[in-house]
């Protein structure tokens, strides 16, 4: 049972034992879709390490696509992004 609203905009994934087959599960405005893969050789990676009791994991878009093409992203590391300094509107108002 999913437990959650699939008419929520977001994605189901589902992932066989074998771990050689997903199906996503999403409504797109007029019914739902469901999309398989299977690969022939190989299996699909979870972007991290999950216990045997976890019955759903959130993945952001991308890591859902690297996971599709094929990647293992267990040894991937994530880059500290970049954010601007915010000015002190005062700063500026003066300057103006």
């Amino acid at each position: 049972m999913l437990k959650r609203d699939p008419l929520s905009g977001h994605m189901f994934v589902f992932m066989n034992r074998r771990a050689n087959l997903i199906k996503i599960l999403f409504w797109d405005r007029s019914g739902l879709c469901i999309l398989a893969k299977k690969l022939e050789r190989g299996r699909f990676k979870l972007p991290r390490e999950v216990g045997e009791d976890v019955t759903h994991i959130e993945v952001e878009s991308a890591e859902l696509g690297l996971m599709l093409e094929g990647l293992d992203l267990r040894g991937a590391r994530r880059r500290q992004r970049w954010i601007p300094k915010r000015k002190n509107p005062k700063e500026s108002a003066v300057r103006a």
